[in-house]
C-alpha cells in the first residue's frame, strides 16, 4: 500500500475510538435521566443533533476503510438476502432523519408489511419474494454500502416517489434504484462517477451533488466483480443499478 494512504486510512481508523465514546456518552445522557439528571426540551433536541451526526460520522469511518480494504483485494463472502440489505440500508437512512420510520421497519415481518410502512414514505419495492428472501453469496459490508448510497440519493433527489427493484437471471442479481427527479444529462453520466464532481450550479441547472458516494461506490462494485451503471436524461428522473454474479443457494 502507498504510504500515503496507509496513513490515511490509520487516522481514518484512529477516530473510531472517539466517536464511539462520544456516541456512548450523548447516549447515556439521553436514556438515563435518573442517573445523569433531567434535561430540558431544548438540549435534548441538541444532544439528538450531535447522536445523529455522530452516527453519520462513524458510518462515513467504516465507508472509506471498506473501501480502504477493496484497495487491497480484501472481499469477504457471505450468504445474505436483498431484503436483509435493503432492509438494514433503510433502517440506517431513517434512523438518521426520521427514527419511527426507522423503527416501524425494524418490525417488518414481511415483505408486504415492509411495503405497508414505505408507501407513508414514497419508496416502493418491486421485487418477487422468491428473489426478495433467497439467499445470494455477496461481500455483505460493501453491497449495503452501495444500496445505502443509491437510495440515500434517490430519496434527497426525487420529485414525488422511490422505487427499489431486485431482479435474479440464471448468472447475476440487480439491484436498482429509481427516483422520479429532474434526471441527469447524457453528457454528464461518465462525469457523474468521477471524484468530487458537481453537476453545473447555475440556477437553471440539475444540480445533483453525489460528489464522492457514487465514485465509491463504482469502486466497490467493480472491485466485487459486478457493474453499477446509470440509465437517466434530462427530465426522466434516475435509475442506478448494481448489478453482481451470483452463487445462491
Amino acid at each position: 500500500m502507498d504510504p500515503k494512504t496507509l496513513k490515511i486510512d490509520l487516522l481514518v481508523h484512529d477516530l473510531k475510538t472517539p466517536l464511539a465514546i462520544i456516541d456512548a456518552g450523548v447516549k447515556s445522557l439521553l436514556k438515563n435521566p435518573e442517573k445523569y439528571g433531567p434535561i430540558s426540551k431544548k438540549q435534548e433536541k441538541v444532544l439528538n443533533r450531535v447522536y445523529r451526526n455522530s452516527r453519520l460520522t462513524q458510518r462515513l469511518v467504516a465507508d472509506i476503510l471498506e473501501l480502504g480494504k477493496s484497495r487491497e483485494g480484501k472481499i469477504n463472502l457471505d450468504y445474505v438476502t436483498p431484503e436483509s440489505l435493503i432492509r438494514q440500508a433503510l433502517i440506517e437512512i431513517f434512523d438518521l432523519h426520521n427514527s419511527g420510520v426507522s423503527d416501524d421497519i425494524k418490525q417488518c415481518g414481511s415483505l408486504k408489511d415492509l411495503e405497508t410502512v414505505l408507501d407513508s414514505a414514497d419508496i416502493a419495492i418491486e421485487s418477487d419474494e422468491s428473489v426478495w428472501l433467497r439467499s445470494f453469496l455477496l461481500d455483505e459490508a460493501k453491497m449495503l454500502q452501495i444500496i445505502r448510497n443509491l437510495i440515500s440519493n434517490a430519496l434527497k433527489y426525487k420529485k414525488t416517489s422511490v422505487k427499489i427493484r431486485c431482479v435474479q437471471t440464471d448468472e447475476s442479481l440487480s439491484l436498482s434504484v429509481r427516483d422520479d427527479g429532474e434526471g441527469i444529462p447524457l453528457k454528464n453520466q461518465q462525469q457523474i462517477f468521477e471524484c468530487y464532481f458537481q453537476m453545473d450550479p447555475r440556477p437553471d441547472s440539475i444540480v445533483r451533488g453525489h460528489g464522492l458516494g457514487l465514485a465509491g461506490a463504482m469502486i466497490l462494485a467493480n472491485d466485487m466483480g459486478g457493474a453499477l451503471s446509470l440509465e437517466s436524461d434530462t427530465g426522466k428522473g434516475a435509475e442506478f443499478t448494481i448489478t453482481m454474479p451470483i452463487k445462491s443457494c
